[in-house]
């Protein structure tokens, strides 16, 4: 990934585990075959994909631009 968007992933993280519904992440649950998953935005092209874990943990599953979807 370019420096940038490291950069932008980091500060986003640390809104992330703040509240992982701040509005700055636009958090929001897919559908499909990633029906249990969710995904918050990095910039207008990056996303993080997660998943809730039991006793409030979190897992990253991917981070990339929109080609994570597929």
């Amino acid at each position: 990934m370019p420096k940038n968007i490291v950069e932008y992933a980091q500060e986003k993280e640390r809104i992330f585990h703040a509240n992982p519904f701040d509005p700055r992440l636009d958090t929001h649950k897919l559908h499909g075959k990633d029906k249990d998953v969710w995904s918050f935005s990095i910039t207008h092209s990056y996303r993080i994909k997660f998943i809730f874990l039991a006793k409030s943990g979190v897992l990253f599953l991917e981070i990339g631009t929109h080609d994570i979807y597929k």
